[in-house]
C-alpha cells in the first residue's frame, strides 16, 4: 500500500509504524482464520467442579497467601452505555414505543437514579420527557456517559455507581495488608467524572471499612488503534484526507493489563455487579478461582525448579501437564519444551452454565501440531462447519479471571508475546454515514490470552449479574 508522507507522519504520530499498518490491510483482505474447536470443555473434561471441603481449602490458601503478596483488581471500564440505552435512543427517534422504554417507563421509580431523575421531570411527564431526561444534558445524560458512572443499586440511605460496588467488592476479597488496589481502564473523555466520584466517595469507604485505597486508571493505548478501510479495503479517509484509526477493541487491554506490577490479579468487567444482600457466592468464588490459582502456580513453580537442578522427573512433569493444565500432546517432549509449556503466564477462569443462547466459551482447541489446549473461543471465530460443536457447549466465560503474571524466579511475564496475533473480528461500520470494514484485535480472554495456561472451573450464575441493557437493573440481583 502507498502512503504519503503526511499519513506516515500521522501513522507515526498515532505510535504505529508503516509495516503494522500493512500487516493490518493484509488481515482485512485474507481475514482471520477460523479457530479449530475440538469439542466443547465440560465438567470433567477441561472444567473443574470442587466439593465444599476442597473450596473451603482453597480459599484458606488464598487468603493467605494474601497476607504477603501484592493483589490488585483490574476493571475494564471505559465502555460508554450506548448499548445499554440504545433502545430508548430508538423511541426517542422513532417515538414509536418499545418493550425497552415501556418497561423503563413503567417501573422508572424502581431504579436507583429516580431520585435524581425525579428532579429534571416537568410535571404530568409523559414517556417522551422521562426518557429524555434519563438520557440528555436535560437531565441525567445517561446516553453520553460510562456504565461506570451511572447509578445501579438502591439502598436504604444512598444509591451506587458500579465503581462503588467494586470498591466494596476490593475489601471482600482483593485487600491485601490493610490495602485494596483497584485499577480501572478508562475513556479520556470520562476521566474527570472518575476523579470526581472516587474524590467524593473513597474516604467515606476508607473510613467504613479501615482500608486504604490505591486507584490507578490507564487509557487504552492509541499505539493499539486498528486502521480503518473503505469496502475495498483501501484505507478509509476522513473528509480532510486523514486516515481513520479505531479503537481495536477490549484485547487491546493486554497493553494496560501488561503494565500492572502485581503479583495476583482479579479481572471483572465494570457492569458485573451485584448488590451487598446477594455478593457472598461473588465473593466465595473468587477466593476459590484464586485459591487453585496459587496452589497450580506453586506446582509449576516447583516443577521448573527441578528441572534447572536436574531432579526432575519428565514423566510426572507429562503427567502434570496433560491432567492439571489440560494440554493435550501428541507426543512426548524434551525437558526443554516442558519447561517452554509451564512456564508461561497462568490464569484461572470461573465459567458459567449457559442458560440462554448458546454461543462462544470454553472449548478444546487444536494447533498446527496436533496438540489441544482450552480456550475462550466467540462464535464469530468458529467456522461455519463447526457451528454444530458450538452448540453443544453448555459454558461460557462470563469475565472471571485470575491470572498469575510472574515466573518462578519472580520475573515479570511480557504478556505481549503470549498472544495470537492470528485471531481478530472484522466487522462493518460507518462515518458520517460512510460504510467501512473495522478491525478488532484478539480479545483480553481470547487470543489476547491464547498462550496462556488455563484452569476452568465451574462456578454458580449467581456470580454473573452484568447490566447490558437498562432493564437488567430490574432483575432481583440489582434491585
Amino acid at each position: 500500500m502507498n502512503f504519503s508522507q503526511q499519513d506516515i507522519n500521522q501513522i507515526e504520530q498515532h505510535g504505529l509504524n508503516i509495516k503494522y499498518i500493512n500487516k493490518q490491510i493484509e488481515n482485512f483482505k485474507s481475514g482471520f482464520p477460523f479457530v479449530n474447536i475440538i469439542r466443547p470443555a465440560a465438567v470433567n473434561d477441561g472444567i473443574y467442579e470442587y466439593s465444599d471441603s476442597e473450596i473451603t481449602k482453597y480459599i484458606t490458601e488464598y487468603e493467605n497467601y494474601a497476607k504477603t503478596h501484592r493483589i490488585m483488581k483490574f476493571v475494564p471500564a471505559s465502555g460508554a452505555a450506548t448499548r445499554m440505552f440504545k433502545d430508548l435512543f430508538d423511541f426517542l427517534s422513532t417515538q414509536q414505543p418499545n418493550k425497552t422504554s415501556t418497561l423503563t417507563v413503567s417501573n422508572i421509580e424502581r431504579f436507583a437514579f429516580w431520585d435524581d431523575l425525579k428532579r429534571f421531570l416537568p410535571q404530568n411527564a409523559s414517556d417522551t420527557d422521562i426518557i429524555k431526561c434519563i438520557l440528555t444534558d436535560s437531565g441525567l445524560n445517561y446516553g453520553n456517559q460510562p456504565k461506570a458512572l451511572i447509578k445501579f443499586h438502591k439502598y436504604s440511605n444512598c444509591s451506587k455507581t458500579p465503581i462503588e460496588e467494586h470498591l466494596t467488592e476490593g475489601t471482600q476479597y482483593a485487600s491485601s495488608e490493610k490495602n485494596v488496589n483497584l485499577h480501572f481502564t478508562i475513556s479520556p473523555e470520562h476521566k474527570n467524572g472518575f476523579i470526581k466520584l472516587l474524590n467524593n466517595v473513597v474516604p467515606e469507604y476508607e473510613k467504613r471499612y479501615g482500608l486504604k485505597y490505591n486507584i490507578s486508571m490507564s487509557e487504552q493505548k492509541s499505539s493499539t488503534d486498528t486502521i480503518a478501510v473503505n469496502l475495498d479495503n483501501t484505507p478509509f479517509r476522513n473528509p480532510d484526507g486523514s486516515l481513520l484509526f479505531r479503537p481495536s477493541g477490549h484485547g487491546a487491554l493486554i497493553e494496560n493489563l501488561n503494565d500492572i506490577d502485581s503479583d495476583l490479579i482479579f479481572i471483572k468487567n465494570i457492569d458485573n455487579v451485584t448488590t451487598d444482600s446477594l455478593r457472598s457466592d461473588t465473593v466465595k468464588y473468587k477466593k476459590l478461582l484464586a485459591g487453585v490459582l496459587v496452589n497450580i502456580q506453586k506446582q509449576i513453580f516447583k516443577i521448573l525448579n527441578d528441572i534447572d537442578s536436574g531432579s526432575a522427573d519428565i514423566n510426572e512433569i507429562h503427567e502434570f501437564i496433560t491432567t492439571k493444565l489440560s494440554v493435550k500432546l501428541n507426543r512426548k517432549l524434551t525437558l526443554n519444551e516442558y519447561k517452554e509449556i509451564l512456564n508461561r503466564p497462568l490464569r484461572v477462569c470461573g465459567v458459567v452454565k449457559n442458560t440462554g443462547e448458546p454461543g462462544g466459551g470454553p472449548f478444546w482447541v487444536q494447533d498446527e501440531n496436533h496438540n489441544q489446549s482450552l480456550q475462550i473461543v466467540e462464535s464469530s471465530q468458529i467456522a461455519p462447519e463447526s457451528k454444530s460443536i458450538m452448540q453443544q457447549s453448555s459454558f461460557f466465560n462470563p469475565v472471571d479471571l485470575v491470572c498469575g503474571v510472574y515466573d518462578y524466579k519472580h520475573n515479570k511475564f511480557d504478556l505481549t508475546k503470549y498472544t495470537d496475533p492470528n485471531t481478530g473480528f472484522i466487522s462493518e461500520k460507518s462515518k458520517n454515514g460512510i460504510p467501512l470494514r473495522a478491525m478488532e484485535k484478539p480479545g483480553l480472554w481470547n487470543g489476547a490470552m491464547a498462550k496462556w495456561n488455563t484452569i476452568l472451573i465451574a462456578v454458580p450464575g449467581t456470580t454473573f449479574s452484568p447490566v447490558k441493557v437498562v432493564t437488567d437493573l430490574l432483575k432481583t440481583q440489582h434491585q
